[in-house]
């Protein structure tokens, strides 16, 4: 289940991790404890014994064992568990206790069962003093596990208790810590929401960490862009609205002019008149939607796998009557396909606005020439004309939207190089002007070749 609480996250990776690490060390708690009650119950039967084997001497000639009660005694841990004994000489002979009682290697304790029961055993050696043949004597003590088990659960439980308290104040810890570690993220949530806050101010959060300071600048960056962005909207729909108030007005006059008119002649001037002015309009629209459409965001990115050289051959072919009419020498000099990846619609409009501007600003029975070649892993496109050409210090200016070079004494929308700068922008390459070789003007756009 996927948890979407970034606090509930934190605390997933803090405590969970530090829960895992608990129970290993209960794992090896259980361990310790268990050779804990191993050595305690080993140093009990070791004293027991050892008490036991220093009662043991000679009366009147007769070797006498006797167990002190303190042997056995020492077992009384409130555990109800049971002590055998066994003490026989040298040579095997039963002194006293227990005959059947199993006996454990000296020096080391052993596990065994005894009456239905588990015993830990263990066998001590003891020399006696004027015992002879039956010195030395072997003193062996076994007792139930029930102290001994008991004893590794006090131990266990001890460990977990305390590992539990310590997973748990960790966890109040680390909440308390992400509670005051996410108080700048709540301050911005509530900052980007404040009503009293003007839209797409900058934000500002007071207090917060270096970890969330580039989120916080890259908030206020995004809203920079948006800001940019809606100034942008305000000035094309401003210059928008200008420019087409123009062309509608005058088509309103012509239209009029052509009702007034009852000479026949005068009347087609008219009419021819209207009809010019709105094709140009037609073109601006399409131009605007055009820019529109071009611009970063307003649609899917698409990755078209296109020939620049077919599509400028289809672009020259629909230009060539234009051309042909003002009898303007229109070339495609070309090596073979040129591919790329783009939107395929926006290159060719691409393509379409530097033919048109070439041929537009041509005059009659001069020349315009697309170039096509792949020059260093980059696609090449170069359109020349033999026009005026654009002086060296408007060639910026030329890029901007409804941007005219005054004095022009051609009509146009000021679009065409803007469209043509978001298309190549937006393809991630560059578009650069120069003057031509016989004068004129040389647009050059670079792009990544497929």
């Amino acid at each position: 289940m996927r948890i979407n609480s970034l606090r509930l996250q934190l605390l997933a990776w803090v405590v969970l991790p530090l829960a895992g690490l608990a129970t290993i060390n209960l794992w090896t708690s259980h361990g310790n404890a268990l050779a804990t009650a191993d050595l305690v119950t080993d140093r009990m039967l070791v004293g027991s014994a050892r008490a036991i084997a220093e009662q043991v001497a000679m009366v009147d000639g007769v070797l006498d064992a006797t167990v002190p009660p303190a042997a056995i005694e020492m077992f009384d841990t409130g555990d109800r568990d049971s002590v055998y004994y066994r003490v026989e000489t040298a040579g095997g002979r039963l002194l006293t206790g227990y005959p059947d009682l199993p006996k454990a290697p000296q020096h080391a304790s052993v596990e065994a069962p005894y009456r239905d029961h588990r015993l830990r055993v263990q066998t001590l050696g003891h020399a006696v003093i004027g015992a002879g043949a039956d010195s030395p004597i072997t003193v062996t003590v076994g007792v139930t596990l029930a102290g001994h088990d008991a004893m590794v659960k006090r131990l266990w439980f001890s460990a977990f208790a305390q590992q539990l308290a310590l997973v748990a104040i960790a966890g109040v810890f680390v909440l308390l810590g992400l509670r005051r570690g996410l108080a700048p993220l709540i301050r911005l949530r509530d900052a980007v929401r404040s009503p009293s806050r003007s839209d797409l101010d900058p934000v500002e959060v007071p207090g917060a960490q270096s970890e969330i300071r580039p989120l916080i600048d890259a908030l206020n960056a995004y809203m920079d862009r948006v800001r940019a962005q809606m100034a942008a909207q305000r000035r094309f729909i401003a210059n928008a609205a200008h420019q087409l108030r123009t062309p509608l007005a005058l088509l309103s006059t012509q239209a009029s002019y052509a009702l007034r008119e009852t000479i026949p002649d005068a009347r087609q001037e008219a009419l021819v008149a209207l009809q010019a002015s709105s094709g140009k309009l037609a073109r601006l629209a399409e131009q605007l939607l055009t820019l529109s459409r071009a611009e970063p965001g307003s649609r899917r990115p698409r990755a078209d796998r296109i020939d620049l050289t077919e599509a400028a051959r289809q672009v020259l072919e629909t230009h060539a009557p234009n051309a042909i009419a003002r009898k303007i020498d229109l070339g495609l000099d070309e090596n073979g396909p040129v591919p790329v990846v783009g939107d395929g619609t926006m290159l060719r409009e691409m393509i379409v606005n530097l033919v048109d501007n070439a041929l537009r600003y041509s005059q009659a029975g001069g020349s315009v020439t697309v170039r096509l070649a792949a020059i260093d892993g980059e696609a090449v496109l170069t359109v020349a004309d033999d026009g005026p050409g654009i002086p060296v210090d408007e060639r910026d200016h030329v890029f901007e939207r409804f941007y005219r070079i005054a004095g022009s004494a051609e009509e146009g929308s000021g679009l065409g190089l803007a469209i043509v700068r978001e298309v190549v922008e937006n393809a991630g390459g560059r578009v650069t002007l120069r003057d031509g070789a016989a004068g004129g003007l040389t647009v050059e756009v670079r792009l990544p070749l497929a």
